[in-house]
């Protein structure tokens, strides 16, 4: 086989996978947010209000737990919905990166930490003293793109814009 076909192969093979590349990543994060954040909210929806016994953060600790539960109840289940379906995708985005860092601060990180040896344990899921602010900050990370780049084109987002907001480049 010569270097032509090789070139002309491997341009096929980037080809394909940039035009997959403009909707399947951004599919595949949507749909694992929307099911944690809709689950996380599920979860609130039907307990007990517990953020009573939280202490966040300024400014968050100036809002009442009742009102910080259904807020972060409602963010996460509509968000999860939007989510789904590429709706106001970037939107949905920041809320839930700020929500994520509140519940970082406010929950999964640790209560005190001598070093950074101590305060990398507390990336783990489980809490065993020291934290336990692994899951949100990788849901946080994974909302990065969508907040960055938007839904991709198999979206909402996409359809409405291509339909209402046509622009010159």
């Amino acid at each position: 086989m010569n270097s032509a076909v090789l070139c002309k192969s491997y341009q096929w093979a980037v080809s394909v996978l940039e035009s997959i590349g403009t909707w399947f990543p951004q599919l595949i994060l949507r749909l694992i947010l929307a099911w944690e954040f809709g689950e996380a909210g599920l979860a609130k929806f039907n307990g007990e209000n517990w953020f009573a016994n939280i202490t966040f953060p300024f400014p968050f600790n100036l809002v009442s737990p009742e009102i910080s539960w259904g807020m972060a109840t409602y963010f996460e289940i509509i968000g999860a919905a939007a989510l789904v379906l590429g709706l106001a995708t970037r939107f949905f985005s920041a809320s839930l990166i700020i929500l994520t860092i509140v519940a970082i601060a406010s929950v999964h990180w640790p209560d005190s930490w001598n070093t950074f040896g101590e305060l990398w344990q507390g990336y783990a899921i489980s809490d065993k003293g020291f934290g336990n602010y692994k899951l949100p900050l990788l849901l946080l990370i994974m909302l990065l793109p969508l907040l960055f780049n938007g839904a991709g084109k198999l979206s909402l987002d996409n359809l409405l814009g291509s339909k209402f907001c046509k622009t010159k480049h």
